[in-house]
């Protein structure tokens, strides 16, 4: 007979794990992503709302969560168990909006608090209409639990009335998986007319894999044919390997209409008694509530490897697009290095102005024209970097995240942030040819801006513009021109650098901002070795 394991340093490696859990990320849109997101979500909502609560108090009450399709009759069973009318089942669909959960007044501590389901906020009025409905101001009635009392019902026991499984309304489909995470007991609903949907085979096979405790209703069932219906149930939850699953068929009954009341005792008798059973009986309480429990960590030897995985691929994935952009910077990089080497700067407008230095141009109109020729360079290597990361990424399914494809250009624009660079670039040029012409010891007085015109040519036009070192060198002398010179070109380096390497992060901002690192794989695959060995 399995058994509850309550160990302290079982509760550190699940609270480990839980974290470990928490922190996986997968935001970049990848083929097993929304599984993975599933996973993660439905793994957290178990540990939160009940693996860690079971743990940490094990001689709480049983909670059975009674869930189904939309009509299957959840409300009004869970009324004819209690005895009397605790939850409202309507004619609107889907019926059931807010949460119930009733339990004997003695258990009502187990769940006024946070224990289990701490992120609903509880309602709670003794004594009122259950028909009407009780909400807080400003709460959402998707996120409330509802809590009643009932002495009709024994301590030891409570039931929870779930959303439908198979809601309209996304937020109570949610609600429902979540609700059904928190149960000891899964109590499967569904009628004559529906055993064989989808939707609550879905939620069958889960239970089956999570080795959870599990007991199925078929409700509803037409007098007439309650054997043929029960028969061909029954071969189906064998041929699923559900079989051995404890199954009781309610049948059809007047009461059974849309807020028609409760069902007489007798049709719910056998429930009762089963749920009474294992809430009573201790042998049977820690076998349901160990089997819940140990199944969930069972499957975690299937799930964690997965949800690792899955962290891996976003990593690797991660990596294919951060690889795009530094290949296409490094490659724009190393092209703008070998134009300037060749003197491409000057050029076009540049070199019509180096042509009519002095006379027909002033030496600020030179280095306007270099400046602008210069920023052009830039600019065009930076387009052409991200045209190519474009490129790749178009190939890429994780690049179609919305924080990677809608990308906000910020408060400024790439020309204006190149030109600001260049422009700066050109007055700290400037202030180098101030000191040295402020360092030469000669009766002729040298212009600075024409100095600075002359170095900025001669590095920026190469072997183009010999003639500009020679200037240059006739102005300052050989020593201060070729001192200028070698400043002037590693304080060009370092503004290109800047250049390429801010324009490359601007790039890579909205993927970094996703927080996409190697950790989560490895840490969810040691948390789960650490889980299995403090088993």
């Amino acid at each position: 007979m399995v058994t509850l394991d309550v160990r302290p340093q079982l509760l550190d490696a699940i609270s480990a794990l839980r974290d470990c859990v928490a922190a996986a990320r997968f935001p970049l849109p990848l083929a097993g992503a929304p599984r993975a997101r599933a996973n993660r979500d439905e793994l957290l909502a178990q540990l939160d709302d009940y693996v860690v609560p079971r743990l940490r108090a094990p001689e709480a009450p049983l909670l059975a969560v009674v869930g189904g399709s939309t009509g299957a009759g959840k409300s009004t069973l869970v009324n004819s168990i209690v005895g009397k009318r605790v939850t409202e089942a309507g004619v609107l669909r889907p019926t059931t909006r807010t949460p119930v959960l009733v339990c004997h007044p003695e258990d009502h501590h187990w769940f006024s608090g946070m224990r289990v389901l701490p992120d609903l906020t509880r309602v709670w009025v003794p004594d009122h209409d259950p028909a009407e409905e009780l909400m807080l101001p400003g709460e959402d009635p998707a996120r409330v639990l509802r809590l009643e009392t009932a002495d009709t019902l024994p301590p030891g026991v409570a039931l929870l009335d779930a959303p439908d499984i198979d809601s309209l309304l996304a937020d109570n489909r949610a609600l429902a998986a979540e609700l059904i995470c928190a149960a000891d007991i899964w109590v499967m609903v569904t009628t004559a007319a529906r055993y064989a949907d989808a939707v609550p085979w879905h939620l069958l096979r889960t239970a089956k894999e999570y080795d959870a405790t599990l007991v199925t209703v078929l409700d509803r069932v037409p007098h007439q044919v309650v054997s043929e219906v029960s028969r061909q149930y029954g071969a189906l939850l064998t041929k699923a390997g559900l079989g051995d699953v404890p199954r009781f068929t309610v049948p059809e009954l007047p009461e059974s209409a849309w807020g028609g009341g409760l069902l007489p005792a007798t049709a719910v008798a056998q429930l009762r008694s089963w749920l009474v059973h294992h809430a009573n009986d201790p042998a049977a309480r820690e076998h349901a509530l160990a089997r819940t429990a140990q199944g969930f960590l069972d499957s975690l030897k299937v799930r964690m490897p997965e949800l690792a995985g899955a962290a891996a691929a976003q990593y690797a994935a991660a990596l294919r697009l951060t690889a795009a952009v530094d290949s296409a910077y490094d490659s724009e990089y190393a092209r703008v290095r070998s134009r300037l080497q060749s003197g491409a700067v000057l050029a076009g407008d540049a070199l019509k102005r180096w042509r009519a230095f002095p006379l027909d141009c002033s030496a600020g109109e030179l280095l306007d024209s270099l400046v602008e020729s210069l920023s052009t360079l830039l600019l065009c290597a930076v387009t052409a970097a991200d045209e190519r990361v474009d490129d790749v990424w178009r190939h890429e399914p994780a690049a179609e995240a919305p924080e990677l494809t809608n990308r906000d250009p910020g408060p400024t624009s790439v020309e204006h942030r190149i030109g600001m660079s260049v422009r700066r670039w050109r007055r700290e040029l400037e202030e180098y040819a101030e000191d040295e012409v402020n360092d030469i010891d000669r009766g002729v007085v040298q212009d600075p801006e024409v100095v600075a015109a002359l170095v900025a040519t001669a590095v920026l036009g190469a072997r183009r513009a010999r003639s500009a070192g020679e200037g240059l060198a006739e102005r300052i002398g050989a020593h201060g021109a070729l001192r200028l010179r070698d400043r002037a070109g590693r304080l060009l380096t370092e503004h290109l650098d800047r250049v390429m390497h801010n324009e490359r992060e601007r790039r890579l901002a909205p993927l970094d901002a996703l927080e996409i690192h190697p950790d989560p794989q490895a840490e969810l695959i040691a948390a789960l070795s650490v889980l299995q060995k403090k088993r």
